[in-house]
């Protein structure tokens, strides 16, 4: 009789190791998947930076230096491409980009600032400088976001964005892959928290289902 006691109580000790053992490892085979979320989750929010080049122009009727931004994609991190009047390129250090930044808030504030004239006057004077055409590409939030809230609701400015690219075509390109770029990091930001919350609820209730049959038989 004690042997058949015995046999039960140990039968159902292993029983319920067991339960306990596919529970623990229902939820390491979740990690992988876990952290695979969680990757695309931070990926999504790198990519909200900018890769900017500007081109350097000649304007032959002033005889003074003209920008325009020539290509704009986003990217991991933001950078400044400058591509000179002989066509040689180079990244502008963060030294660089913090001067051109404080000349042109200065600017601003002065009201002497060619991003808020009208378009026109800015046409005729020859074209956006190196600073006013950073500061109209997609990079200006980055680099310069005191900036940037001063000029926001600004309208000539607005406009004079619009023109600081080489073409129109140049502009809507650039428009749409950051559009579809904000677009993709926040499918991918709420796909990582619903499954993360998802898998997070199944591991609580594999947990209950061991725990109830450890102690209820």
């Amino acid at each position: 009789m004690n042997k058949h006691i015995k046999k039960i109580s140990n039968a159902t000790i292993i029983g319920s190791m067991g339960v306990l053992i596919l529970s623990t490892m229902q939820g390491c085979g979740d990690a992988p998947q876990d952290n695979k979320a969680a990757e695309q989750s931070v990926s999504a929010i790198k990519k909200e930076g900018a890769t900017v080049t500007i081109q350097e122009f000649l304007n032959k009727d002033t005889n003074k230096s003209t920008y325009k931004i020539i290509d704009e994609v986003p990217s991991v991190s933001t950078r400044v491409i400058l591509k000179d009047i002989n066509g040689t390129e180079r990244i502008l250090s963060q030294a660089e980009i913090d001067k051109l930044v404080k000349e042109e808030e200065a600017k601003v504030d002065a009201g002497t600032s060619d991003l808020t004239k009208k378009p026109e006057e800015v046409k005729d004077s020859g074209g956006l400088g190196l600073a006013g055409t950073l500061m109209a590409s997609m990079a200006a939030g980055m680099v310069g976001a005191a900036l940037m809230n001063k000029l926001s609701n600004n309208q000539n400015y607005q406009q004079n964005r619009r023109t600081s690219y080489r073409s129109p075509s140049t502009y809507s390109r650039s428009q749409s892959s950051f559009s579809k770029a904000r677009a993709t990091n926040s499918a991918i930001g709420k796909r990582a928290t619903s499954s993360s919350s998802t898998r997070s609820s199944g591991f609580g209730r594999a947990r209950s289902s061991s725990s109830r049959s450890s102690f209820g038989g």
